[in-house]
């Protein structure tokens, strides 16, 4: 696993061993940094159930001015440390090692706003879509332009529908696919 673009355009990023993380494919990770390319820059972005960090590491590496990781395994959360630490990124993100249920109330509850969050939990866990995605819609969590990105098994669909959030396209990679939702009223090119 490797970032692919920008100032650590191809450093080494690890994951823990095992099969409790699964991290994001390079190759998705290419095509939906693609997508957002020309709306990275200065951006800031949630990454939940962050893993190892890849994706937030990627929005850094491209841009990005700030990303806050939510990750509650202990041991993906050290790795997630690890890697940030092997780039020297030593500003511009947080870590919330918590819950992703109780990390959002306490990001909702200081009013923080973000461009993008990205989803992207454990695939048995399919109920984690519906309550993070709906929590999501009705908080202020995501800027009015804003964008949800929910990655997912191709044999599972989140829904088209969250309160105010509605998916505006799906990309499929091999056994992945990426949903992308904004507001009802918001714009996505």
């Amino acid at each position: 696993m490797r970032v692919i673009a920008g100032k650590f355009r191809s450093r080494r990023l690890t994951a823990p061993p095992g099969a409790e993380t699964r991290p994001t494919s390079d190759r998705l990770r290419e095509t939906l940094f693609n997508v957002v390319a020309s709306s990275t820059p200065g951006s800031a972005w949630l990454d939940l159930f962050a893993g190892t960090g890849a994706i937030g590491i990627e929005a850094l590496s491209r841009g990005a001015r700030a990303v806050c990781f939510v990750e509650s395994s202990r041991r993906a959360a050290r790795t997630l440390r690890a890697n940030l630490e092997s780039l020297g990124i030593e500003s511009g993100f947080e870590l919330i090692e918590r819950d992703v249920s109780a990390a959002l109330r306490q990001l909702d509850a200081r009013a923080a706003v973000f461009d993008f969050c990205y989803l992207d939990p454990p695939y048995r866990r399919m109920g984690d879509y519906d309550k993070t995605l709906s929590f999501l819609a009705e908080s202020n969590l995501i800027a009015p332009t804003g964008l949800v990105i929910a990655e997912h098994d191709k044999h599972f669909d989140p829904g088209e529908k969250f309160g105010r959030l509605v998916r505006r396209r799906k990309l499929r990679q091999g056994d992945a696919v990426l949903s992308f939702y904004a507001r009802e009223q918001g714009d996505f090119g």
